[in-house]
């Protein structure tokens, strides 16, 4: 551990504050609150969803310490930023440089993974380029390089005495007809060249066939090998080398050919690979990157299985989906030919036309066939007919948007032949170190690369271990960082788009660890999101780490071990939205736990969530899922129980997410919605016909923009507009509810376009958005402002909370049903027109989920969530179970991916993933109810919630 300064242990800072104050802190819904904490200390701010924490953490502390930084440029540089807009706060003492690690995912590009993001993947470039060693793709053997003088020699030794033609390659495996290269050649002054194995005179318009690949050399110098001759044979090597750039083919009295290079070059096949270089092994780089799917790999095509998604149907009856019904078009005028001629009709469904002839119809068929069509009587053209795929292909590439669109719906994402998915170009997968190319590394977990690196300088050779030491020193450092936030199930290779908000906030919180800064304060939301409670500890002493060489940690966050580890604790209630915004408690956990508060009930256990008396029969039926193997799935079976709330937990990278969201869900979406995704593999599925729905319920936004909100997401604005276009006053004036509507011009106020807020591009810095001056955040004009509903106009309505709405639409079934289901859910503090990007992923999830309760259901759906207590303190999950338990009490299936252990306690029925994560993991570790699973010794969740059922 480093160690302190005198300064770092005193807690004072060079002002000599020992605690960071704040005065009069209203942002938001704090009620002018004031409150101090110690610095250089764990804290942790808590307390029941939208009571205010983290308009305190990031709207009030974080916002002024960005404020302070930005007063700090010139007034040059401020002038490209505007001003940053001071917090609703009196004063804050004692403040350090802030760093901000929030839940959102870093982006959404393909091309970003864990490797690029934390550096170590650059590394290991540097690593390859540096000392690796090549080997060929065609051979496998050992690539060498010589110097001039050393190929000199050994031609004088093998070929001493006998005759020899020194050649320069200038053409391998090219079509052209290549007239102007021979005029170029003839220029330099040659007469020869051998042209695909035949030595030829250079002649004026020679020219080659150009639609035949060629291999074409230049004929530098014959002559006998001997000693005497030395000088004259290095002239011809030389001249040699500079045409054949560093290659040159020799070729001896028997006519057979032999390479060299001063390149890396495989003696047996005259193969040569470019001196290796970082960019060699970046999929972001033309000079590394696969150049079938450009470093993605993957790549986008058309499958029988996305574009036939019914086999009974037939041509005529739009079997084959991009192409939609029969008509009179020189396209199914070919397919009709192409049938007719195998013996088939148009109106023959699909899954009977044999095999052959369907492949014809979809890949092209070369024999010509007679088209004529009633738009163009008497007209019988003989024409190929290029097939379905071709078609597609071309309107991918040349289409007008609206058909690229259409036809988009209908591609496959494939894993590229060429690379196999490791995205690099095939001599990249041929530089080696201790056996391993830099794709094998990437792809292993973070855990396992960790266990290659160990000791691998012992298996290096002396060069490279010369070479190697400093960077891997680098390299283990990185990785360590990742591991110790308990991200060891991770590979470098996978997609930072494809992560959750807690892994993508845990890859930075590692990363600033590495940076090893000192005095400032990093502000975390959440970080234990998406982690079992066997890797929190690991997270705990990372946060710990980072408090211990001199930095102020403070961490928003509702679970129970993180707060027991803490070095003081700020709770902030007592209640969400307008009832909360107050300190409610405040102190080292000790002393917390004897005052009174929610949050002080439940750690100290005088209020629980109660474990349920009976578990659920269910309904008798099963969902059977059989041999997944997507991921790190080890050929997994595994039955789910209709009627029951199934919880399906395991620790971090254990498979969860493969099990559910890549493979059980793509197949009920695209039995019951005909969804174009492709689930992972598996080989069957029983029991589709005992549900009639599925509804996955994620933690994705509800909307990219601030129009987005809970009311126009639910659906409930649809019938508020109605309710204000209905109004004596909007009669008058001739008002429909477009008029109320903030998205259509009318209405709405045209300075901001009904956004309410203006977005301020910062270039270099995170964009901002600022409320519009013209109509001050409200949305609409005067004259719509003006149409009141007992006294409150359309934009009071989105200003208030859902709470508030429920009394007010209380006699307005239609509308209160909806905004109901928004209350049930524990979002009763949230505004019905909240900026969809100010909702937390769990408030999204929530608000998704009252959107589907407002809806009937049947009895028979089937609903996915994915940690749905993400956000929530003690008290809101027991809200969330109520909700939860209705819709299981009407027959339905629940099925919830959660580490949680009061949600695990509670559920009828536990699928646990592992028994470790990534490699280790992939196996069904139990299934049973809670009590039977704190019996299995195999399972890590067992060992945890035997402490919970006590």
């Amino acid at each position: 551990m480093p160690k302190k300064t005198a300064l770092q242990n005193s807690q004072f800072d060079e002002t000599g504050h020992s605690h960071v104050s704040v005065f009069g802190a209203r942002e938001h819904n704090l009620k002018n609150i004031d409150i101090s904490f110690p610095r250089n200390k764990m804290v942790v701010i808590t307390g029941v969803s939208g009571s205010g924490k983290s308009s305190l953490a990031f709207d009030t502390i974080y916002a002024e310490g960005q404020r302070r930084y930005m007063e700090s440029f010139s007034a040059y540089a401020r002038s490209f930023m505007g001003g940053m807009e001071r917090p609703d706060v009196d004063k804050i003492e004692g403040l350090s440089p802030v760093i901000s690690i929030e839940q959102k995912t870093t982006g959404r590009n393909p091309r970003s993974t864990v490797g690029t993001t934390t550096e170590v993947y650059d590394f290991l470039r540097l690593l390859f380029a540096r000392a690796s060693e090549a080997f060929s793709y065609q051979t496998g053997n050992k690539m060498v390089k010589q110097s001039e003088d050393q190929i000199i020699d050994q031609l004088i030794q093998a070929y001493s005495g006998k005759k020899a033609i020194i050649l320069a390659p200038v053409v391998k495996g090219r079509k052209g007809h290549y007239r102007e290269l021979f005029v170029q050649i003839r220029k330099l002054g040659f007469t020869k060249v051998r042209a695909d194995g035949e030595i030829l005179d250079l002649e004026p318009k020679m020219q080659l066939d150009r639609y035949k690949t060629h291999d074409i050399e230049i004929v530098i110098d014959r002559l006998k090998v001997e000693e005497k001759d030395r000088f004259r044979l290095a002239q011809s090597v030389k001249t040699a080398m500079s045409h054949g750039k560093g290659l040159i083919f020799l070729q001896d009295e028997a006519g057979d050919i032999h390479y060299y290079s001063k390149l890396l070059m495989d003696p047996a096949s005259g193969l040569a690979y470019d001196e290796p270089a970082p960019n060699s092994f970046s999929f972001n780089s033309p000079y590394g990157a696969c150049p079938k799917c450009n470093g993605l790999g993957l790549i986008e095509k058309f499958t029988k299985e996305s574009i036939i998604p019914d086999a009974d149907l037939s041509i005529s009856r739009g079997g084959i989906a991009p192409l939609g019904e029969y008509r009179d078009t020189w396209f199914f005028k070919k397919i009709e030919a192409v049938l007719k001629r195998n013996d088939c009709s148009i109106s023959t469904p699909l899954k009977d036309l044999p095999k052959g002839v369907l492949d014809k119809i979809l890949e092209g068929d070369d024999e010509p066939v007679a088209v004529s069509s009633k738009k163009h009587p008497g007209t019988d053209w003989n024409t190929t007919f290029e097939g379905v795929y071709a078609l597609l292909s071309q309107i991918m590439t040349q289409g007008t948007d609206k058909m690229q669109a259409q036809v988009k719906d209908y591609v496959a994402r494939k894993t590229c032949p060429d690379c196999e998915g490791s995205r690099l170009r095939i001599e990249s997968r041929h530089f080696l170190i201790d056996g391993k190319n830099i794709s094998e590394l990437a792809n292993m977990s973070l855990d396992t690369l960790g266990a290659w690196l160990e000791g691998v300088e012992d298996r290096l050779n002396d060069r490279q271990r010369l070479i190697a030491t400093e960077i891997l020193k680098e390299i283990r450092k990185r990785l360590g960082f990742l591991l110790d936030v308990g991200l060891y199930y991770l590979s470098l290779n996978r997609p930072l788009k494809t992560l959750s908000g807690g892994e993508a906030q845990r890859i930075r919180l590692a990363t600033q660890i590495g940076t090893q800064l000192v005095g400032v304060m990093y502000i975390l939301d959440e970080p234990s999101i998406g982690l079992h409670q066997r890797d929190n500890v690991k997270l705990i002493n990372s946060l710990k780490a980072l408090r211990d060489v001199g930095n102020t940690v403070v961490v928003v966050e509702h679970d129970k071990d993180m707060m027991l580890a803490s070095d003081y604790i700020v709770d902030i209630g007592p209640g969400a939205g307008r009832l909360g915004g107050e300190i409610v408690a405040k102190g080292v956990p000790s002393e917390i736990l004897k005052q009174r508060s929610n949050t002080s009930d439940y750690l100290s256990g005088q209020t629980e969530i109660a474990i349920p008396k009976t578990r659920r029969e269910g309904k008798g039926s099963l969902l059977s899922l059989k041999g997944a193997t997507g991921n790190n799935l080890k050929n997994v079976s595994v039955d789910f129980p209709l009627g029951k709330m199934i919880l399906v937990t395991g620790v971090s990278g254990s498979g969860k997410s493969t099990l559910i969201h890549e493979t059980l869900y793509p197949i009920l979406s695209n039995h019951f919605y005909r969804s174009h995704k492709e689930p992972m593999p598996y080989q069957k599925i029983d029991g589709l016909e005992e549900i009639d729905k599925v509804i996955e319920v994620d933690q994705s936004p509800i909307g990219r923009t601030p129009r987005s909100n809970p009311a126009t997401y639910t659906g409930v604005f649809t019938d508020i507009r109605a309710l204000f276009s209905a109004l004596p006053e909007a009669k008058i004036r001739g008002y429909k509810p477009g008029r109320f509507s903030f998205n259509v011009k009318g209405g709405r106020c045209e300075t901001c376009e009904g956004a309410g807020m203006k977005l301020i591009e910062m270039d270099f810095l995170p964009n901002v958005h600022v409320h519009c001056e013209t109509c001050k955040g409200k949305r609409y004009n005067r004259e719509t402002l003006e149409v009141r509903f007992k006294g409150k106009s359309i934009s009071d309505v989105l200003d208030m909370t859902v709470t508030q709405a429920v009394d007010f639409f209380e006699n307005q079934p239609k509308i209160l049903r909806k905004i109901k289901t928004l209350s049930e859910v524990g979002l009763g503090y949230v505004t019905l027109g909240q900026h969809a990007t100010t909702l937390s992923g769990g408030e999204a999830q929530r608000v998704k989920l009252a959107s589907e309760l407002s809806k009937r259901d049947t009895g028979k759906t089937f609903y996915i969530l994915d940690e749905p207590t993400t956000g929530l303190h003690f008290q809101d999950i027991q809200h969330l179970l109520n909700v939860l338990n209705k819709l299981v009490d009407k027959g339905n299936t629940v099925l919830v991916i959660e580490h949680n252990l009061d949600m695990v306690k509670v559920a009828d029925h536990v699928i646990d993933l592992g028994p470790e994560g990534g490699d280790g993991g992939g196996t069904i570790v139990f299934t049973g109810t809670p009590e039977q699973l704190v019996k299995s010794r195999k399972s890590y969740t067992g060992k945890f919630l035997k402490e919970e059922l006590k």
